[in-house]
């Protein structure tokens, strides 16, 4: 793992295909977006939501960074899918291998819930420990594992709950804030390493993210035209996006919509063609000046 490597999973992970991202939760949960009974106008309903977007995919930047970085020091990467008794599926965020040792880890970005859902993180915790020491045994190490280290806000509670699981099962069961996770693993310096890289990546950023898909058209009509038909559909069928101001601010001055219009006109198809009335009316409504 180098700087550059570590970069590039954290941008693939918040910032590639965004736009599509955005656009598909406008056209499954436009309530979210609109309405007279919000303290916000449309500009900041929209750049709320892709910074929560962004918090959510930090968290999975971070869980394959992690693995990448387990990868590299010689652990084999287990099937993170299992299935409990009923057959429903489950996902661990870490499951790993090394000299007929099994580690699995629940990972978070920080511990920060409130009560019932710390609850809720044991209980789910446990449940993947149980069908795993099944598996295993006492091959087996489960790991409890907040990233954060300055927020650890269920601390005495998460710790009595893993001596309490360590008991019971007769394994090792851990818990694990920060630089801990790598001590544990004995590789230190990595987490001394992740912390510059992070440094230094933040800097990068830019201080609010761009909303605006028109201040690269070209760009961004690559990433949407590969939006499928029914996001398209309900957006260009929801009037209150357009009136409300919604599209206009990912779409300033309709040049990408404009480029899109084209596409639409380009596929010989009914589903297209229907594409292309609704936005070449709405093109004319909302971007004629």
């Amino acid at each position: 793992m180098n700087y550059e490597n570590f970069a590039k999973i954290l941008n693939e992970h918040l910032f590639s295909k965004e736009k599509n991202e955005l656009l598909k939760k406008i056209a499954d949960w436009p309530e979210r977006f609109i309405g007279l009974f919000r303290p916000t106008k449309p500009g900041t309903k929209v750049l709320q939501n892709l910074l929560q977007s962004h918090e959510i995919r930090f968290g999975d930047a971070l869980e394959e960074l992690i693995k990448k970085i387990l990868r590299d020091w010689d652990y084999t990467i287990l099937d993170k899918n299992i299935t409990n008794e009923k057959g429903e599926n489950l996902s661990i965020d870490q499951y790993f291998s090394k000299l007929n040792k099994i580690y699995f880890v629940e990972q978070k970005v920080r511990d920060d819930h409130d009560s019932t859902k710390k609850r809720g993180q044991i209980s789910n915790f446990e449940t993947k420990l149980e069908i795993l020491y099944k598996k295993h045994g006492k091959q087996l190490t489960g790991i409890m594992y907040f990233i954060d280290p300055d927020l650890s806000k269920n601390k005495n509670f998460y710790e009595q709950e893993i001596t309490r699981l360590s008991s019971f099962y007769d394994i090792e069961v851990k818990l694990f804030y920060g630089e801990e996770f790598f001590e544990y693993l004995k590789n230190p310096k990595m987490w001394d390493d992740m912390l510059l890289w992070l440094k230094q990546w933040k800097k990068d950023l830019p201080e609010i993210p761009e909303v605006n898909c028109d201040k690269e058209p070209l760009k961004s009509f690559e990433e949407l035209k590969e939006l499928e038909l029914r996001y398209w559909r309900k957006i260009l069928e929801n009037e209150k996006l357009w009136e409300e101001g919604i599209i206009k601010v990912i779409f300033r001055e309709g040049k990408t919509l404009k480029l899109l219009l084209e596409f639409f006109n380009s596929q010989n198809t009914t589903p297209y063609k229907r594409l292309y009335d609704l936005l070449k009316e709405k093109l004319s409504k909302y971007f004629s000046e």
